[in-house]
């Protein structure tokens, strides 16, 4: 594990500097602020489940994060949102799964899009994956790398503690609206678990 964590890392720290190359930036930006200290390593395991329709494994959501890496298992679940519609995201053993975060998309000023994505659950087999997380420390301070930001300018942690404390009040994340300068945001309130199932 310990050297899968550090192939990975390697990995993500690789694809950062061609990302940043991409918009004309030095390709070891993100070096000093995405260090091994900061970033994480997630090992997920989601269960059978007899009433799958009704049972996300993982909320539609974003990453909170620069970049995510991804592995998963055969069984598959993963879905993202392309054109307004929820797709399967079809499990190759060779491939690892690279999501844009949401500090990508503010630094990037749009450029690179989060993805939405959430994980549906399987009433047959049990399903495992692995995630590396590469994200800043919480004092790096977050601001686009083009003029005429959409997003104010803001720290990593301040980030994060707005999304545990949106999760812990609303049910989900507002995340990079609540940071955009030209829109409001209503929070929705989704439920936190199913009241009636059948």
């Amino acid at each position: 594990m310990k050297q899968l964590a550090m192939d990975i890392s390697e990995l993500a720290q690789r694809l950062s500097e061609i990302l940043a190359e991409q918009l004309g930036h030095k390709s070891d930006l993100f070096k000093e602020t995405c260090s091994p200290s900061s970033c994480y390593f997630r090992m997920n395991r989601y269960p059978i489940c007899p009433i799958y329709p009704q049972v996300f494994g993982l909320m539609p959501h974003t990453d909170s994060d620069f970049l995510t890496i991804l592995y998963q298992d055969q069984v598959g679940g993963l879905q993202l949102v392309k054109d307004g519609k929820w797709i399967a995201v079809k499990p190759k053993p060779e491939a690892l799964i690279v999501n844009i975060g949401d500090l990508f998309q503010a630094w990037s000023n749009d450029v690179y899009k989060s993805v939405e994505h959430r994980v549906v659950t399987n009433k047959h087999v049990e399903r495992f994956s692995i995630a590396y997380f590469f994200c800043p420390s919480y004092e790096t301070m977050i601001q686009s790398c083009i003029q005429n930001s959409v997003y104010r300018r803001f720290s990593f942690g301040e980030f994060r503690q707005h999304v545990q404390d949106d999760v812990n009040m609303l049910g989900h994340k507002i995340g990079l609206p609540r940071y955009h300068l030209n829109h409001t945001f209503e929070p929705k309130i989704w439920p936190k678990k199913l009241e009636h199932l059948p």
